[in-house]
């Protein structure tokens, strides 16, 4: 084999790993993503159980998103929880002492 060709076998071969090893990568990266939208189904909103700016998002009128909640479990503040936990988690400003999976105005506790 002459030097040119083994060059261009050689850039040929480095580039087909590359290419590969890219590929593999972004396969794992969509598999990962495509968990976590997995995940995020199994999530359900749930109101009032948020700390002062630590809400996921939408805290009410004159906010615009996550971590904008104005007090610790703020009826319109809602944080991501696993699906079917909502009504398990404490909520001291809720009328049931939960979280509830609607808004809600806060009792003074």
């Amino acid at each position: 084999m002459n030097k040119p060709s083994t060059a261009a076998a050689l850039a040929f071969a480095l580039g087909t790993s590359l290419a590969l090893a890219t590929a593999s990568a972004q396969a794992g990266e969509m598999k990962d993503t495509m968990k976590d939208a997995k995940d995020m189904e199994s999530m359900e909103k749930c109101f009032g159980v948020a700390l002062k700016g630590k809400n996921d998002c939408k805290a009410g009128a004159g906010t615009s998103c996550a971590g904008t909640s104005k007090i610790d479990y703020q009826g319109n503040a809602w944080s991501l929880v696993p699906e079917g936990t909502c009504a398990e988690t404490a909520s001291p400003t809720s009328p049931t002492g939960f979280g509830q999976l609607e808004a809600f105005e806060e009792i003074s506790s």
